[in-house]
This record gives C-alpha cells, sequence and structure tokens, in this order.
C-alpha cells in the first residue's frame, strides 16, 4: 500500500473555502458548495497526523451508494459527484477531485446530530453499566455489552465543529428546531437506519449505531453530509458477532482501540499511527465498503 498517496491537505487557490472541518474541506461554488473528502482521521476529538489511504474516496462513494439507496425515504443534498459536470474552473483539480468530492446543494443545516443506536456499545454501553439507561432512555435490566436492543434508540446530540458533540434530550432538540421538525428528523433517521440494518446484515454487516445531519433547502428536508460509513458508523462483522463483549470493528473504532492500548491520555499532541494500523485501517474500511455496495472503488 502506497502510503505517499495519502490526501491530508487539500487546496484549491483562488476558491473560497467556507470550512475546514476534521474529514472535511467546504468551498464555496457560486450557490453551491464543493465538498471534499481528504484522508485525514480523527479520533476523541483529535486529527491524527497520519492520513489513512483511501479513505476519503471511501466515506464519498459510500455515502453516494447510500443517498441512492434512501431516495425513498428523503431527498439529499447531492448534485453531482462527476468532476466533468462540476464548473469548468474546477476542472483543473479533476485528479485531486475524482472519487473524494460532491458539488451539493446550499442546505440551511440543522444544529443537531441525530444519532440511532441499535445495538449497546460504546458510550451507551457505559452510561447504561452506570445507570442502566442510554441518553437519560431507560432500558431492561440484564443488557451485555453489544446487545442488541428491542428497538432501535434515536439519541440527539449537538453539532460540534470542533470538540465532542454533546448528547441532549428530544425535549431539548425540540427547544432548538422546533416540536415538528425534530419529530419528522426522528422519523426518518429511525426509518434510514432500519432499511439500512436489514440491507447491510443480508451482507454480513451488523449495522450497531450510526448518526446523520439533516438541513433545509427550498423548505424541504434534505440528508447531507455524509451517511452510513465506517467513519459515522459502527460496523462489526456479523459472522463474528457475540454480545458480552467488544466487537471485531469494520470502522475507526479500530484505531480508537490502538489509542487506548497505546495509554495516549488524550491531549495533544495526538501521536502518530504505526503503517501496520494504517494499512490495516485502510483495509477494513474497503472491505465495508466493497461488502455494502458491491462496487468497485473508482480512482
Amino acid at each position: 500500500m502506497n502510503l505517499s498517496s495519502v490526501h491530508t491537505e487539500i487546496n484549491l487557490p483562488d476558491h473560497q473555502l467556507l470550512g475546514r472541518g476534521k474529514v472535511r474541506d467546504i468551498y464555496e461554488v457560486g450557490d453551491q458548495l464543493l465538498i471534499i473528502t481528504s484522508d485525514r482521521i480523527s479520533a476523541f476529538d483529535y486529527v491524527l497526523d497520519s492520513g489513512i489511504p483511501n479513505k476519503g474516496k471511501i466515506l464519498t462513494q459510500m455515502s453516494l451508494f447510500w443517498f441512492e439507496h434512501m431516495a425513498d425515504i428523503v431527498s439529499h443534498h447531492l448534485i453531482s459527484h462527476k468532476v466533468e459536470e462540476f464548473p469548468n474552473d474546477l476542472h483543473p483539480y479533476a485528479d485531486v477531485l475524482s472519487g473524494r468530492s460532491m458539488l451539493v446543494k446550499k442546505a440551511k443545516v440543522f444544529p443537531v446530530e441525530c444519532v440511532v443506536r441499535g445495538y449497546l456499545a460504546g458510550s451507551g454501553w457505559k452510561e447504561y453499566q452506570n445507570s442502566q439507561s442510554v441518553c437519560g432512555i431507560s432500558l431492561p435490566t440484564g443488557l451485555l455489552e453489544s446487545s442488541r436492543l428491542t428497538e432501535p434508540l434515536f439519541t440527539p446530540s449537538t453539532k460540534a465543529t470542533t470538540g465532542h458533540d454533546e448528547n441532549i434530550s428530544f425535549k431539548e432538540m425540540t427547544d432548538l428546531i422546533g416540536t415538528e421538525t425534530a419529530m419528522k428528523l426522528r422519523e426518518i433517521s429511525l426509518a434510514i437506519y432500519k432499511k439500512a440494518r436489514d440491507y447491510a446484515g443480508s451482507k454480513g454487516i451488523i449495522i450497531a449505531d450510526t448518526k446523520f445531519e439533516f438541513g433545509t433547502y427550498e423548505d424541504e428536508i434534505i440528508l447531507i453530509d455524509e451517511v452510513l460509513t465506517p467513519d459515522s458508523s459502527r460496523f462489526w462483522p456479523s459472522s463474528e458477532y457475540e454480545p458480552g463483549k467488544s466487537q471485531n470493528p469494520f470502522d475507526k473504532q479500530f484505531i480508537r482501540d490502538y489509542l487506548e492500548e497505546i495509554r495516549w491520555n488524550k491531549q495533544p499532541p495526538a501521536p502518530s499511527l504505526p503503517d501496520w494500523v494504517i494499512e490495516a485501517t485502510s483495509k477494513k474500511y474497503l472491505e465495508a465498503f466493497e461488502l455494502l455496495t458491491e462496487r468497485r472503488l473508482e480512482n
């Protein structure tokens, strides 16, 4: 694997950079936006020095698949992912944009993350051990780590541009965006998750939890950003699933586990990842992509 081909910084001179997140760079292109997904990876709220080969292309192309797959539930912000259909002044950057960028509608973004949990893992499992609840929602006794929940839970959070998203109650969500809109986002989020969970299950992958972002465009709620990727979701191989322990991840939990093992104090500077962790993460992301989409990664 060529680690020198990683794209962690992508710059477009003479174009207006609106924002640079942990993974994505957003440029203004007239009345539209260009979203470029880099190979940067973050863990515990810090962007690591090491990039993951092909990560940006995998996240972009997996999101394209899900946008299409969920079109019967909710519209999305995608206009085009083909560089030849982008404005002419972006064509000189085709080599770096190809496969990892999307021209999208400029939506008004809701200030919440719509999290859906179908299994008891991560921070949910930690909370359950202390209070028998997840995000304040009471659960039955006797559940194990990685247990499948009887019904998926909708657990919104704030949308932080830096730092950590904070869990909020559904009431707090309604205070932010209104009761009717909050109920609609909950309904859409649960519908997407259930459809994705059932589809992924047929491909040998468990989607344990995930998060969505939404906005409005011309008074319509639309799905934005990334969808059901190894960065925004927990993916587990169903053939190895066994409640009562942590699972073998297809997602960036693999990197979190490594950072826990080396006992990083989660303060800057973030450590560099060894080549074997970088390569294994890239392979896990690619395997999840190919299993779910049944497509080859486009370069």
